[in-house]
């Protein structure tokens, strides 16, 4: 299989989730070998930071990747569109620290690259293969991902958040799906318990109805709408007996557990490029996605 890129470029922007700060984007094509980097337009023309494991830095609610002065926060979604869309080499352009959150998932990656096709490049896709499996474990949350060879590359996850809203959800994607169609639309989340303690921590500065399910487990009074709705800076309607804020209505019955497995597709994409292996995890996030990335990248050493 030969190596892809984009066949033009795309702009994207919007705010960002965490830091709330307005962000141009442009998805660049770009040379063969290059995997996906990332220039940071207002620091500078030299301002690259490669998406590797070994550049993670953080990784509260989202990833982000330093080099140097150099860092972008929240690149989890365009590196599983670039995953799910088949494409080896991309420059991501961007004029400030976090991609945009846009609706909180990676449908609109997907709706505009996906009809125009990809450009095969002049080189031959190097799979990325495994010695032996990998486990990673995730301490005391129960987590654990395995990596496991295989010529048929497949992701499976299992979410549990001791959740009467969302239950225990299974999915599964591999490279025969139609990633755009099954993965990419599905939203990221949060818990309505949550959210003053993220917004203490100093995050979700962005995060709205508009770009986030919110899920509720018990029911919430009109004084704590009204209350949250200043904090969303809009109004909210009630829960719905499903347990979702504002009367959400979900894409997928199990898109909480789709959008874990889009995570996971992006964070594992740092190991440095396309992983010929089934990807088995349990309670996945991105603190042990990307530990399971550098793991893999160590093997190949």
């Amino acid at each position: 299989m030969k190596q892809r890129t984009l066949r033009r470029e795309y702009n994207f922007e919007g705010k960002g989730l965490h830091t709330g700060c307005y962000t141009r984007m442009t998805l660049c094509p770009a040379a063969a070998d290059t995997g996906i980097r990332f220039l940071r337009t207002d620091i500078g023309e030299d301002a690259f930071v490669d998406a590797l494991a070994r550049n993670v830095s953080r990784t509260a609610r989202s990833t982000t990747i330093s080099d140097g002065k150099v860092s972008v926060s929240t690149i989890e979604h365009v590196l599983s569109a670039m995953t799910g869309l088949g494409v080896d080499n991309v420059l991501v352009k961007l004029d400030a620290q976090e991609v945009p959150i846009l609706d909180g998932s990676a449908r609109m990656y997907a709706e505009a690259i996906a009809p125009d096709g990809l450009e095969e490049q002049d080189a031959e896709r190097t799979w990325i293969t495994l010695r032996e499996p990998i486990v990673v474990e995730g301490g005391r949350k129960g987590s654990w991902i395995k990596i496991i060879p295989s010529d048929k590359p497949a992701f499976d996850v299992t979410i549990d958040f001791n959740s009467r809203v969302l239950g225990i959800q299974n999915v599964h994607w591999n490279f025969d799906m139609d990633y755009a169609a099954e993965v990419a639309p599905c939203r990221t989340f949060c818990f309505l318990h949550e959210v003053q303690w993220l917004a203490f921590l100093g995050l979700i500065k962005g995060g709205d109805v508009e770009n986030a399910i919110v899920v509720v487990e018990k029911p919430v009074s009109r004084l704590r709408l009204a209350c949250l709705g200043r904090r969303f800076r809009q109004p909210l309607l009630s829960v719905t007996p499903e347990g979702y804020l504002s009367n959400l209505k979900l894409r997928f019955p199990d898109e909480c557990g789709r959008h874990k497995l889009l995570d996971l597709i992006g964070d594992m994409r740092l190991c440095g490029g396309f992983l010929k292996a089934e990807i088995q995890a349990y309670k996945p996030g991105h603190k042990i996605n990307t530990i399971a990335a550098l793991k893999v990248a160590e093997n190949l050493k």
